[in-house]
């Protein structure tokens, strides 16, 4: 399991209220510490400084939608059904506004490649394990499993981020899935 990198000493849900209603540029200091009743030093201290507890805050909401998208593969009947359940999961967490504004639009924005984050690592590995799985089965054709993880992964994160900063995420999604799910069926040794 991952775990956040959040302190403790600071309650992330009052980080995690002024970036998703403010935004990043908006939120204060003020507004970070006050409902929580830091100082600006306790907060300087645990995070070095506002990109440092935004990090945190993207930190813990990916790390969340990755959790919630295993649980969704968890749901189905088979390992491959599984991989793909968890990235449509994951594509469709784009309609939230809280993953878009916080996860998909500004953190590449103030954090940069979202490849490089911490918790899209964690993903990554996971993806590769199932797909080391799949291989080993005969479900997925012979190949080099991280390049196909990296794949996968990133076309769920790229369906995700467009949704997200589309003008229209609801007519995008279906769309995102359905251009995902046929991506995905290339790496299948048997078509679908």
């Amino acid at each position: 399991m991952v775990t956040s990198t959040i302190s403790s000493n600071v309650q992330p849900p009052a980080a995690r209220k002024a970036f998703a209603e403010k935004g990043y540029a908006a939120a204060s200091m003020d507004d970070l510490t006050a409902e929580v009743g830091l100082t600006r030093g306790a907060l300087y201290h645990n995070f070095g400084n506002k990109r440092g507890l935004f990090a945190a805050v993207v930190e813990q909401i990916d790390t969340e939608m990755a959790l919630r998208a295993q649980d969704m593969g968890a749901d189905t009947k088979d390992l491959w059904q599984g991989l793909l359940a968890e990235g449509v999961a994951y594509i469709r967490m784009a309609l939230d506004p809280e993953v878009q504004r916080i996860v998909l639009l500004e953190g590449p924005a103030v954090l940069g490649d979202p490849s490089q984050w911490p918790s899209q690592s964690s993903c990554l590995e996971v993806t590769q394990q199932r797909v080391r799985q799949l291989v080993a089965q005969g479900v997925m054709k012979p190949m080099d499993t991280e390049a196909a993880a990296r794949l996968l992964s990133g076309a769920a994160l790229n369906a995700a981020l467009w949704i997200a900063a589309s003008d229209n995420p609801k007519e995008v999604t279906p769309k995102a899935v359905e251009a995902f799910q046929l991506l995905a069926s290339g790496f299948l040794k048997e078509p679908a």
